[in-house]
């Protein structure tokens, strides 16, 4: 019996953003149980234009609302200045080519990225800043930046946009339970702890069992 989660989320979705103390619970609960988790990128925003003033006034009344729904801290102030190309692609890439290196160092790495766009105003659309980022969650510098300009590490990151988008998931953040290539959804969207624990803990429970 093979099991595991699936986490789909974009580093620069703000509902991922908000998820992610739930996120992080959620998946120290799977390990507990034996059950590990992946993380697959969405691309949410790849190869934009740089915003114009109603589009930023747009993101963050989004991100207002995260904040509101989730507690979790924003900066506004100077947030996307003018000529900010919101291109998700380039930090989900980082993510993919941390995951190819070392699985487990890829989750720091992720609350490195969304908290320095987030609560420090980070462009982390550029190469420079992801690489420090990496660093910071104890890659070689080196290695890493080696990794993350590769052709194969575009493809591979292309290759889970394009899985996410062909199994039809609109949204983000979505938590997958997978046992035995079978695909159950256990959230499409931001849900709070106290409802998807639960959830989480009768899937094992049958996952154990099986």
């Amino acid at each position: 019996m093979s099991a595991r989660l699936l986490y789909v989320m974009d580093p620069m979705c703000s509902w991922c953003w908000g998820f992610a103390p739930v996120a992080e619970a959620l998946i120290a609960q799977a390990r507990e149980a034996g059950v590990p988790t992946r993380l697959v990128l969405g691309g949410l925003r790849s190869g934009s234009s740089a915003l114009d003033a109603s589009t930023r006034r747009y993101i963050l009344e989004h991100w207002q609302a995260v904040a509101e729904a989730t507690g979790q801290a924003f900066r506004f102030e100077g947030a996307m200045p003018d000529g900010f190309v919101y291109d998700t692609e380039p930090a989900c890439r980082a993510l993919v080519a941390a995951r190819e290196l070392d699985a487990e160092r890829v989750w720091p790495l992720l609350g490195l990225i969304q908290r320095a766009f987030y609560e420090q105003g980070v462009d982390v659309t550029r190469a420079p800043q992801l690489v420090e980022l990496a660093e910071q969650a104890g890659f070689d510098r080196g290695h890493f930046a080696e990794a993350f300009s590769r052709a194969d590490t575009r493809a591979a990151t292309a290759a889970d946009f394009s899985w996410v988008q062909d199994l039809g998931i609109a949204g983000f953040p979505t938590l997958l339970a997978e046992r035995n290539g079978q695909l159950a959804l256990l959230t499409n969207g931001y849900q709070p702890l106290d409802r998807l624990q639960p959830l989480l803990g009768r899937w094992l429970q049958q996952a154990a069992c099986a």
